[in-house]
């Protein structure tokens, strides 16, 4: 059996639609980060209905919420969205880079680990009656630290387990094929991997030498200029499927600011990758094909537990 996992049970893979596989609509950093910077402190479920309300409105169907348990996830509220929004949307087990995850992980074992993922995704998180349906692993700026070494390691058991994907955080793209290398050691496949924020590095040679190990790669940073400029982006698209790697391809947003939602008097919204980077994509010379793959058919397939 094949199916994509939700916070309100599980769907078949045709029923995903447009799909943002790397966004945050509820989070709150551990202290003292959260009083540090409070922008990053999202807890209105009003705002994020607002927003998703818009979502959907210009065609978006699902979402990914990475945020894991370190970042004080919420499963009940995501349910909640899903319920007053129609969108679907997946949760995540697992933990962010070192930084946030050593409380969490440092006295856990590799085993005590995948037993939680692997609990979360098949039984449910807590009493929240919601199933995760995706792996989270993260790295730090150009190294895996011992805990989140553990935490990968964690993942592969699980995924084994449970064919859930391994959703990773790269730090500003950085470790990005030592990040592929260890999880492939552990025996997952590379099809079952996605590799976030690689938009953060626009490193041609390591794009490539990533996507031709057969892992997904994540253009998640959409819209944020800080990093890149979007026709940065779009150019890197156009030459990655003219080598043949669009179906390798997931773009998001990864809005995880107040600063970045129109429910709390931010921009750019989840609207602007349908409204304005697609466009981009189009003119470009990208055909609708390669588009809806990206958007729609990669998503739903990557997300897929198989053997579920």
């Amino acid at each position: 059996m094949s199916i994509i996992r939700t916070v309100l049970g599980d769907i078949e893979p045709d029923e995903l639609g447009f799909c943002h596989p790397h966004e945050h609509l509820l989070a709150m950093p551990p202290e003292p980060y959260a009083t540090e910077e409070s922008d990053l402190v999202l807890d209105s479920e009003d705002a994020a209905r607002s927003d998703l309300s818009e979502f959907y409105r210009v065609g978006g169907r699902a979402l990914v919420e990475m945020t894991p348990i370190d970042y004080h996830r919420n499963p009940a509220g995501l349910k909640r969205l899903s319920q007053a929004s129609g969108v679907h949307i997946i949760c995540v087990t697992g933990f962010l880079k070192e930084k946030f995850a050593a409380p969490f992980v440092a006295n856990e074992t590799v085993e005590s680990l995948a037993e939680r993922f692997i609990r979360e995704i098949e039984i449910g998180i807590e009493d929240t009656g919601v199933r995760a349906g995706v792996i989270k692993a993260a790295s730090s700026l150009n190294k895996i630290t011992p805990n989140e070494e553990k935490v990968f390691r964690a993942a592969a058991i699980a995924h084994h387990k449970t064919g859930a994907l391994i959703s990773t955080h790269t730090e500003m793209g950085t470790i990005a094929l030592e990040q592929v290398e260890l999880l492939l050691k552990e025996g997952v496949h590379p099809s079952r991997i996605l590799i976030g924020h690689l938009d953060r590095n626009l490193d041609w040679e390591l794009h490539v030498a990533l996507a031709r190990t057969g892992v997904y790669f994540g253009f998640d940073q959409i819209s944020k200029t800080k990093y890149f400029p979007d026709e940065a982006r779009v150019d890197f698209i156009v030459r990655l499927v003219a080598e043949g790697f669009g179906q390798q391809i997931m773009l998001s947003s990864d809005l995880a600011r107040k600063s970045n939602y129109p429910g709390y008097g931010g921009k750019p919204g989840l609207m602007y990758l349908i409204e304005h980077f697609v466009p981009m994509l189009r003119d470009a010379g990208l055909n609708e094909t390669i588009i809806m793959d990206m958007l729609i058919r990669n998503p739903a397939r990557a997300l897929t537990l198989h053997g579920a």
